[in-house]
């Protein structure tokens, strides 16, 4: 059985099932992206709901894993060499499961720098624009009597849909035939801004056709629908 006693954070959430991954997480669309791709890969894993909403990210135990305080973040006790990884950073996990199990990822050098491409186009854009309009739109930035943030967030979260539109011409997912981490890295994120933030009208998401029915598809996956809910939230 895995020894994770080295791992201060599962002192605080203690694993049941050491031998399998740890998930430290909530169902937001960074963490999501996580429980779908373990629910797709069909590694065995162990969620544990990390309450950011009791800012529990921020405790020692936590930032002892992951030091940026987020989610979400996972340890896998039979790591490279059988030695156990802790990793942080969703694009990161994506990638390492990926090469771990080598599903969702393509094994030609060009295919897997092009997914990893999208990927990093998620983390670096998609999720922090979007994650702004979100705060403006949805959340205490309505407040905020000056419109302007809110306007940039918008165009510029229209100006990245007009890219996935457009990239995904002739395409059922973003590379093409083969759905990839790169389709997991974006559903989240697109799925929660015109549900939870309510910024379809917004964006003007209705106008766009392509991007509609790849979330469509997307979402039609078992394995994705699983994901959206993992770890489940206390009640």
């Amino acid at each position: 059985m895995a020894d994770l006693s080295s791992f201060p954070i599962a002192t605080r959430w203690p694993a049941r099932q050491p031998d399998r991954i740890q998930l430290y997480s909530t169902p937001t669309p960074n963490g999501v992206k996580v429980s779908i791709m373990l629910e797709e890969t069909g590694l065995a894993y162990e969620p544990h709901f990390i309450n950011i909403g009791q800012n529990e990210t921020w405790t020692p135990e936590f930032l002892s894993l992951n030091p940026n305080g987020k989610i979400p973040s996972i340890i896998d006790p039979d790591g490279p060499g059988g030695r156990p990884l802790a990793l942080f950073e969703s694009g990161a996990i994506l990638l390492y499961l990926a090469e771990k199990t080598g599903k969702f990822l393509p094994s030609d050098p060009a295919g897997r720098y092009e997914t990893v491409q999208w990927v990093f186009f998620q983390m670096a854009a998609v999720g922090p624009m979007f994650g702004q309009l979100g705060f403006f739109h949805k959340f205490a930035g309505r407040e905020i009597e000056d419109k302007r943030p809110l306007e940039r967030y918008r165009n510029e979260s229209k100006r990245l849909l007009g890219v996935l539109e457009t990239r995904l011409e002739g395409r059922d997912w973003i590379m093409g035939e083969d759905y990839t981490i790169a389709d997991i890295a974006l559903l989240g994120w697109i799925r929660n801004l015109i549900g939870f933030y309510g910024a379809g009208e917004l964006v003007e998401f209705d106008t766009l056709k392509r991007v509609p029915a790849w979330l469509e598809r997307g979402l039609a996956r078992p394995a994705v629908q699983r994901g959206l809910d993992i770890p489940k939230r206390p009640e």
